[in-house]
């Protein structure tokens, strides 16, 4: 038996205009529900980022989230936690990283109730790094899932890898990348992925695949897909399972049957499932430790240690300049709060703080990355939500009690902060 573990990611930035998530909610979200809702013994795991839950609420999308929350209930879907603003968690310091996902939490429980209940944890981008570990183990989750790229062993499809931690362990699940950008970029269609799933195991036994992709590729990257393909695919499975179900019935009214009921039985070569149910199916393996990588990362770029290139470009230089502005912002937005001291002055690092969640989205960095993604608007909006958030934690340091000799060092991190923005706004008008 094969069993397909797909994973789908919703997501939109804080920065999303009202327009294009109508688009999207109408050519992607509703469809895909519509798809699962007509396939009931259809599977999925699903990370939806909650600034994208909230932004359903604040926009009157309820349906979306109440049709997602009914597929949990129904234990046809899973949700797994995440960063709520999608920030590409290797570039924050650690308690950055615990915050964006206790926001997450906080948030889709919040909005999707009880049917919230993740085992499972998806970092933004599939961006790991070792550092990320020990803030997602300690939220309690029992396994993340990583890019292909970033196996560093023999390709697992029997056995379960772990990532280790003193005596904590965090099973690890590998995306199948190859295959995964296959059905992406609709270079395999229903029958061709249903062959290759069949054709993964010759020697017989037990394997697992995981696939992951955008939700937005099912009918806002790519038109009709979530029809043309994954309708097509869950129906031939679903079919599978219908006649065996029907054959087990009979059977049970007689026992010249049983020989046909375990033909049918070795014939079934697929089955869909969650994530976390691999849990269940597969042993655990050895102690491993993945690669610094995206699902985005190439070969070429681990070999040049470029981890990160859509995000953290070493050759990049709005990357760099991007990624010490940022760096300023959380050291002021910090200090903000760790001074704030009157009610002017908690007023002002409060907003800072709300104001720097939203500010380290990965967009703005996507945006600037030329692989081919280039928008200096996008680029540009994202600094100045940045922005914002450092006027505002100056604002609270400066009407604070803090010695005139440290309020002078925030000055200049001030100043240093405008230079960058400079810096990339120059940038912007000579590319």
């Amino acid at each position: 038996m094969v069993y397909w573990a797909p994973l789908l990611h919703f997501y939109q930035p804080p920065t999303q205009l009202h327009w294009v998530l109508d688009k999207v909610c109408d050519e992607s979200y509703r469809p895909l529900i519509e798809v699962f809702r007509g396939l009931p013994k259809a599977k999925v795991t699903v990370n939806i980022n909650a600034v994208l839950t909230e932004l359903l609420e604040d926009h009157g999308k309820l349906d979306i989230i109440e049709g997602l929350s009914d597929l949990a209930e129904n234990g046809q879907l899973e949700f797994v936690d995440s960063a709520k603003y999608h920030a590409i968690l290797p570039l924050l310091p650690q308690d950055e990283m615990k915050r964006q996902i206790t926001l997450n939490r906080g948030t889709n429980r919040r909005l999707l109730g009880r049917a919230f209940a993740p085992k499972g944890f998806f970092p933004p981008e599939m961006c790991y790094s070792p550092e990320i570990v020990k803030p997602i183990m300690e939220m309690g989750c029992q396994w993340i899932i990583v890019s292909g790229v970033a196996c560093p062993t023999d390709w697992p499809t029997n056995i379960i890898h772990e990532i280790s931690r003193n005596d904590q362990k965090l099973a690890v699940f590998f995306r199948d990348d190859v295959l995964s950008n296959r059905i992406s970029f609709r270079n395999i269609d229903g029958p061709g992925f249903l062959e290759h799933l069949r054709q993964l195991n010759p020697k017989g036994g037990d394997a697992y695949v995981v696939t992951a992709m955008d939700a937005e590729t099912f009918g806002h990257h790519i038109k009709n897909w979530e029809k043309l393909f994954l309708l097509e695919v869950y129906k031939a499975l679903e079919h599978h399972s219908t006649n065996l179900e029907a054959l087990q019935q009979r059977t049970a009214l007689a026992e010249s049957h049983l020989e046909l009921l375990k033909e049918a039985a070795d014939d079934e070569k697929v089955r869909v499932v969650t994530i976390s149910e691999l849990l269940d199916l597969f042993p655990l393996g050895t102690a491993v430790e993945p690669k610094l990588s995206s699902w985005s990362t190439t070969g070429d770029d681990l070999a040049a240690g470029n981890p990160f290139p859509l995000w953290n470009d070493k050759n990049n230089a709005i990357h760099q300049l991007q990624s010490e502005h940022m760096n300023i912002c959380i050291d002021m937005v910090k200090k903000a709060l760790e001074r704030a001291n009157n009610e002017t002055s908690k007023y002002y690092a409060d907003i800072a703080r709300g104001l720097l969640d939203r500010a380290l989205h990965s967009d703005q960095f996507w945006w600037a990355s030329r692989r081919p993604m280039w928008d200096i608007n996008l680029i540009n909006r994202g600094l100045m939500q940045q922005h914002e958030a450092l006027l505002n934690a100056y604002k609270a340091i400066t009407t604070s009690d803090t010695s005139e000799k440290e309020k002078t060092e925030y000055y200049y991190l001030e100043v240093a902060a405008r230079d960058l923005r400079a810096k990339i706004r120059d940038q912007l008008f000579r590319d």
